[in-house]
């Protein structure tokens, strides 16, 4: 039993007191004392201010009314539905074959088309459809605005003339108060309920409007209305635990979407997360999307059984080849995996799991009668809720299946012999795919023996009390790829292990990726790829992350905007259609509602949902700027991250990417530092940033994130890559010695203690290091 001892810290007038074993703190009162925002200050003032500070005081201005009610005025419930009958919607969207997939209800604000409703209520990437009250229906020709995290959409219709409902202020809502619902409930159009405001709760971390009202499908998007014909918030949620209970969203959080809309066309829109029709042909519906470099199946296809197909047109090579993916399904009772000599319509084989089995199946046509199970079999290898990965083997001998390398079905069926690869789904099934390919030869997808013995040995003695030391997550760092893949897989079968092997499979999967950090930063500074540096920090936290996948849609972002000008155009040109295209064309849009979200700090997300921090953005503008011959780097305005564009020839300008790529004159810079900081713009606030300074920010604001929800493992993660980028700060290596202290990675800790004591550098009480090394000696185990 380690020694009950206590390290005291004091920062400022503030006092922890860390004790060990059963008197020891919690973690998120010490590391709330131990955060020494001092260290970011005087050791690192690049890395001293985040994003998340506040938002946009804009951000708060009122939107679109439209006449309400005499002040205090209450109508009966007729009175008032015959007012809002006339500007409630039907909302449609439609799937690739033009039937109806989803219906929901929306709202007019404004006489010339904008309509608003939920988010989920127009699908994803679908043609959408409005129905007004008179039975007109028009198409959407602009999604004018959208808020994935609080569930919004507004969107424009080519209308004039129409009725407005007037915007209230949800904020003075008060419980009990009455309020009355208009709706297209499972598709009964028009139809009205009474009931109150029950209270406000949070739901998924959303603030809501609770009502003691049924809310029921094609409800989502309608209005709440107070008893003076006021909008209070728009309903999206219905109760799982009785009928008479939902949610709506508060009204407040459109008004911003009003002021600052993120427009993306229709012809844009409907190409969000497309499968690229130059590689892919799909057959018999369903939603086959990608994104993060896989692709996902969703919705029932139009086959019989639900049966959708999605086809490499990329000719397969002459026999004998093979063909292989990782596939994981959502839930087992579904089926999904791999389509071979496709005659790219209803004959094919196909080799997927199934209720839990695998099957080799024949397929003659497009019923269960012209379909042949040609053999169907239970495997141990097939691991159940985990990706699993198929493979077959085609040759003039037959066909031969494997699921994670192992044999499982031989078949020497050979009634097709040509035709196309690809995927296959069937029934409600939705699935993730990775990683397909066809080769004359796959390799396994097993690690080779020797390092799987070799790794093996490595951590034959792991200890369970602790975390992985040090030592060997450097000698496992020098393995192939495959390292976690084996780590993994014995942690699977390990179960005593099995926490630590996962754990010690993140640490290997971290230090690559910050090695692979380093040796981007090690280049000369206008040599830095900031974009594919941005990227390996989102891919700390996500080992799955395809960096090369988003690199490659970079480049096709560059392609695209240069496209949009001739080459010998001026500065102001090139710019102006780098506005047009990001923010107008692309919809990208700084985060609002959600805006302490983890996901506007990940590049790759960012360019995913088009939405992030003033930083993060600003990164994106400044990297595609450079790529098309413009001269901007980044500002670190305290709180608000902005760019400056340098021009040959005529003045500087600071422009907010955050908004739209705005100019931000001195003044409105003064005020907004002024507003955010409590103090005067100063001189050093307009400095450029280098490219370290700026991933340090960038990793500063994770760090904020991970501290606020007392994500230990987390804080720990976003300081270590903070000490890669800049060794030799002993404010971050004291901030990591105490976090490996709280973390139990005790030899760590030792370390890094004797690197600061050794250096005995200024700014740090060396009476607190001290005495963290005496705790230290005392809780070896």
């Amino acid at each position: 039993m380690r020694a009950k001892s206590t390290l005291d810290v004091t920062v400022g007038r503030k006092r922890a007191v860390l004790a060990d074993g059963s008197t020891r703190c919690s973690f998120a009162f010490a590391l709330a004392t131990l955060t020494v925002w001092w260290l970011f200050a005087a050791a690192s003032a690049t890395a001293a201010d985040q994003d998340a500070d506040s938002l946009p005081v804009e951000a708060r201005k009122p939107a679109i009314h439209a006449p309400d009610l005499e002040p205090g005025k209450r109508a009966s419930i007729e009175e008032l539905t015959a007012r809002v009958r006339k500007s409630v919607v039907e909302v449609r969207y439609f799937g690739r074959g033009g039937a109806r997939e989803g219906l929901g209800t929306g709202f007019v604000i404004s006489s010339d088309g904008l309509i608003a409703t939920n988010l989920h209520v127009i699908g994803e990437a679908r043609p959408i459809q409005v129905r007004t009250p008179d039975g007109k229906k028009y198409d959407v020709e602009e999604i004018h605005a959208t808020e994935r995290f609080m569930d919004l959409a507004v969107l424009r219709i080519k209308a004039k003339g129409l009725v407005p409902l007037p915007v209230g202020d949800s904020d003075t809502l008060k419980q009990g108060q009455s309020v009355i619902a208009v709706g297209n409930p499972q598709g009964l159009r028009q139809s009205v309920v009474g009931g109150v405001v029950s209270g406000t709760r949070e739901i998924d971390g959303r603030p809501m409007i609770q009502l003691a009202m049924p809310i029921e499908p094609g409800n989502s998007g309608g209005p709440l209305i107070d008893m003076q014909g006021r909008v209070r918030g728009i309903l999206t949620l219905k109760s799982r635990v009785t009928d008479n209970l939902g949610f709506a969203v508060a009204i407040n959080a459109l008004k911003p979407l009003l002021e600052t809309p993120n427009s993306i066309p229709m012809s844009r829109w409907l190409t969000i997360g497309a499968l690229d029709s130059r590689e892919w042909l799909t057959l018999f519906g369903a939603s086959w999307r990608q994104r993060a470099g896989r692709i996902r199946v969703s919705e029932r296809g139009r086959g019989f059984g639900g049966r959708s197909l999605c086809l490499s047109k990329t000719p397969p090579p002459e026999l004998p080849f093979e063909a292989a993916v990782w596939v994981r399904l959502k839930s087992e009772d579904g089926a999904a995996g791999i389509a071979f000599h496709a005659d790219g319509d209803n004959l094919h084989y196909g080799f997927y799991p199934s209720n839990g089995k695998l099957r080799l199946s024949r397929f003659d046509g497009p019923d269960v009668h012209s379909w042949n199970v040609l053999r169907e079999i239970r495997s141990k290898s097939y691991r159940s809720g985990e990706w699993n990965h198929l493979k077959v083997r085609i040759s003039d001998a037959g066909i031969q299946c494997f699921v994670n390398d192992e044999l499982v079905v031989e078949s020497a069926d050979s009634r097709y012999t040509s035709g196309k690869v690809g995927l296959v789904k069937f029934r409600d099934t939705q699935a993730e795919f990775k990683g397909f390919l066809v080769a004359k030869e796959i390799p396994s997808s097993r690690p080779p023996t020797e390092t799987v013995e070799r790794i093996s040995e490595l951590v034959a003695d792991i200890a369970t009390d602790r975390p992985p030391a040090a030592s060997l997550v450097d000698a496992l760092s020098t393995e192939t790829e495959s390292g976690p893949v084996v780590l993994k897989e014995r942690a699977r079968r390990l179960e005593q292990q099995a926490q630590r092997l996962r754990q010690l499979a993140k640490a290997v999967h971290e230090k690559k990726t910050r090695a692979r950090l380093i040796e981007l930063l090690s280049k000369e500074e206008k040599e830095i790829d900031l974009l594919h540096a941005a990227l390996l920090i989102a891919g700390i936290d996500n080992s799955e992350l395809d960096v090369d996948s988003y690199l490659g849609e970079i480049d096709i972002m560059v392609s695209d905007l240069s496209d949009k000008f001739d080459q010998d155009v001026d500065a102001d040109t090139r710019l102006s259609a780098l506005n047009v295209y990001l923010f107008e064309e692309r919809g990208f849009h700084g985060s609002r509602n959600d805006y302490y979200n983890k996901s506007n700090s990940y590049l790759n997300e960012v360019l995913d949902d088009r939405e992030g921090l003033p930083i993060t953005l600003s990164v994106l503008y400044m990297e595609l700027a450079r790529r098309i011959g413009l001269d901007v780097v980044g500002v670190g305005l305290p709180g608000h991250f902005v760019v400056r564009f340098q021009p040959s020839e005529g003045e500087s300008r600071i422009l907010d990417p955050f908004d739209k790529g705005r100019v931000l004159t001195p003044d409105a810079a003064r005020a907004k530092v002024l507003a955010i900081k409590g103090r005067a713009l100063s001189e050093t606030d307009l400095a450029p940033q280098t490219k370290k300074a700026i991933l340090l920010r960038m990793l500063s604001n994770l760090m904020n994130i991970a501290r606020e929800s007392a994500d230990t493992d987390g804080v720990l993660r976003y300081v270590e890559t903070m000490v890669t980028i800049r060794p030799d700060d002993a404010g971050f290596r004291w901030f990591r010695a105490v976090l490996w202290y709280q973390t139990d990675r005790i030899e760590e800790a030792i370390k890094e203690t004797d690197w600061i004591i050794e250096q005995n550098p200024g700014g740090i009480d060396m009476t607190r290091v001290h005495h963290l090394r005496r705790i230290l000696d005392e809780s070896r185990p």
